[in-house]
């Protein structure tokens, strides 16, 4: 592999780990607030992840280090630790609420007061999500609800472009108003 290509790779890596730790720190929130046992279950999933790309990173780095600029090296190296350090951070979140730990009473209150919900919802076969687009689904605009990722097997899309195709077997993660739940329920089958 040439050296542009591993530099490619372990930029996209970053990239995944990124987007993988934002996403987390997404789904603690919205599990704490909605004390969402699944939702908090799935931070823990993707911290696997993130460690696993982490663990990539610092190995390409490694086997490779004669041939890339020390410098670059050792940023990549603190961007992946960083990274790694808000994921765990998201994972502490996420822990409040599969540990039961009972928030304070100003803390409580505070999160009650938001007018949205995060969910994460199976698309059954034959149900109206199943093949269509997220466009095509007019969900955003019919009932309110935003995907904001969505997990087909262990590849995940976030903030998925309006092209996606949904299929039965999908999990999405969706938010939006209190009120949408059961429309949403009905819509994955």
């Amino acid at each position: 592999m040439e050296r542009g290509d591993k530099m490619k790779e372990l930029e996209e890596e970053l990239l995944e780990m990124k987007n993988t730790s934002e996403l987390m720190l997404d789904l603690a929130y919205s599990s704490l607030l909605y004390h969402n046992r699944d939702i908090a279950e799935e931070v823990f999933n993707l911290e696997q992840k993130v460690n696993n790309l982490q663990d990539s990173v610092i190995t390409k780095i490694l086997e490779d280090h004669e041939e890339m600029d020390p410098d670059k090296n050792l940023i990549f190296i603190k961007m992946a630790d960083s990274i790694e350090r808000f994921a765990d951070a998201a994972l502490d979140i996420a822990d409040v609420v599969l540990r039961d730990i009972d928030l304070h009473p100003v803390m409580k209150k505070s999160l009650k007061e938001s007018d949205e919900f995060m969910v994460r919802k199976k698309i059954k076969k034959g149900s109206y999500l199943d093949g269509k687009t997220l466009e095509e689904s007019k969900m955003a605009t019919e009932i309110g609800m935003k995907v904001i990722a969505i997990r087909r097997g262990n590849q995940w899309a976030y903030g998925p472009a309006k092209s996606v195709k949904l299929k039965h077997g999908d999990l999405i993660f969706a938010r939006g108003p209190l009120n949408s739940e059961s429309a949403l329920d009905k819509w994955v089958g």
